[in-house]
């Protein structure tokens, strides 16, 4: 049992899972970590936690970072569907700066693997979302910070969303097509862009 197929995406280390579902007229099953699995895969991580938060439709949480004590995430949806994105600030990465995003969905059972020194968020687009994530290192009070989930720099496609940039992180003016407008947290409508990181 487990099996997974892991994808390469174009930002070296950032891996997209799709475990093994075994499905029948009563419902399914499915292993959504296995060690040895990962392990054949080369993947040899060590998770210390798992976290999982519940947000409305339009909430957008992140670009978040860790300053000295950086996790890599494995990330996927229990219910709903979520735009989840990672950029790339590691120092010396070809990619540095760039940005991957993946429709994760409670149907398509995706998984994203984060690794150490990428900035995250995700984006609501249905309803509700239940979104879970085993972390590689333990929270650490104070040692959170973050990116401006909107920073032209940086350049996300964030679907189905409309709005225009108006210098800021504030998400002010911005709507998802049925007019849900886009709902951030105080803290991450303050954040800076990836040119304040130089």
């Amino acid at each position: 049992m487990g099996q997974i197929k892991v994808i390469e995406t174009e930002i070296e280390g950032l891996l997209i899972i799709e475990p093994t579902v075994h499905g029948d007229s009563r419902g399914y099953f499915m292993e959504t970590y296995n060690r040895k699995d990962m392990l054949e895969e080369g993947l040899d991580m060590i998770f210390v936690q798992d976290n999982q938060s519940m947000s409305s439709k339009g909430v957008l949480r992140g670009l978040h970072y860790q300053i000295s004590h950086p996790q890599g995430k494995l990330v996927r949806v229990l219910r709903g569907e979520v735009f989840d994105v990672a950029v790339d600030l590691r120092k010396g990465s070809r990619t540095y700066g760039k940005w991957h995003g993946e429709i994760l969905t409670e149907d398509n059972k995706r998984q994203m693997y984060i690794p150490e020194g990428f900035a995250h968020g995700f984006l609501v687009l249905s309803d509700t979302a239940e979104f879970l994530y085993k972390v590689t290192d333990y929270y650490h009070p104070g040692d959170e910070a973050g990116l401006a989930w909107n920073d032209p720099q940086i350049g996300i496609d964030w679907p189905q969303l409309t709005g225009s940039y108006r210098g800021t992180a504030d998400s002010a003016g911005y709507t998802l097509p049925d007019g849900t407008p886009l709902n951030l947290s105080e803290k991450d409508k303050l954040w800076g862009g990836i040119a304040d990181l130089d």
